[in-house]
């Protein structure tokens, strides 16, 4: 399909060089094989694991996935983390206290979590934390020419973490809701309150656990969401993941990255599938034994 868009990889579309000079370049890059063909080739060699070159930056594909892969996990990580942290207690406690003001409050935030657009809370998180108050840097991973250091690293995640989290929460909390419902509505919760058990081991130990199935299957569709990087919040604050890198793959026609992190991508999305089965497993011993 991006074969079909207008143009071409950026280093042939170079107004500065000639039109010769184009030529030959598309004729070196094999870009003058039809579509067909040419994904044929592409297809054997990544067969054996060689995903091509970029048509821009001559590298091999998987060297730029492997640079900018590590940096899309430790964003995908700590979001993953922070959600879990605030999403689950918000979608027991609502749970728990059904028709309460913590619940209408759990309601609300997931409605709002939905209904902004990560871009815009981007862009008002730099207006208000680096523009305004000029507390926390606007874009980038690292400050250019300083040495390593966890505190600038973690500066630089707070507003990518947080716009990534509002926006993944809404899920988690509605699910948990959800689940931990279902689940306290069921006879063994009502024996093991029964029995005198205290209250937070009926609701943790008991209810949450057995609630955790349908937790686990939103979870496990927000990780590929993560991993294969989030391209709009990852552009707006400048942090070089795969997000970043499937925009300028596009950007610039380069059909191979564009490829490969389609394959990369692809491939996560199967693994966490078949991760989320086996911890369904874990979780319940009716599946296991099935």
């Amino acid at each position: 399909m991006i074969n079909l868009a207008p143009g071409g990889p950026a280093a042939i579309m170079n107004m500065q060089t000639t039109a010769e000079q184009r030529a030959a370049l598309t004729k070196e890059l094999g870009l003058d094989h039809p579509v067909v063909e040419r994904y044929g080739i592409w297809l054997k060699d990544a067969v054996t694991g060689n995903l091509g070159l970029s048509l821009d930056s001559q590298e091999p594909v998987s060297k730029l996935i492997g640079q900018r892969f590590p940096n899309t996990v430790l964003l995908a990580m700590v979001t993953l983390v922070v959600t879990l942290l605030v999403g689950l207690p918000i979608g027991v406690m609502a749970a728990i206290k059904r028709g309460t003001i913590l619940d209408r409050f759990s309601v609300v935030l997931s409605t709002v979590g939905q209904a902004v657009p990560d871009f815009w809370l981007g862009i008002i998180l730099i207006i208000a934390f680096s523009v305004a108050l000029r507390v926390l840097p606007a874009a980038g991973m690292l400050t250019a020419g300083s040495d390593f250091s966890i505190i600038d690293l973690a500066r630089h995640m707070v507003m990518p973490v947080l716009t990534l989290s509002v926006v993944m929460l809404p899920n988690i909390v509605r699910f948990t809701r959800s689940a931990m419902l279902d689940v306290l509505e069921l006879d063994y919760i009502r024996t093991a309150r029964a029995k005198g058990l205290p209250m937070w081991k009926v609701y943790i130990r008991h209810a949450l656990r057995n609630a955790l199935i349908p937790i686990v299957a939103i979870v496990g569709l927000i990780i590929p969401l993560l991993l294969g990087g989030s391209v709009v919040v990852e552009s707006v604050f400048g942090w070089p993941g795969m997000g970043r890198l499937a925009v300028q793959a596009a950007t610039n026609r380069d059909y191979n990255l564009v490829m490969g992190v389609t394959v990369f991508v692809g491939a996560i999305v199967i693994l966490v599938n078949l991760l989320t089965d086996v911890v369904y497993s874990v979780l319940d011993p009716r599946i296991r034994h099935e």
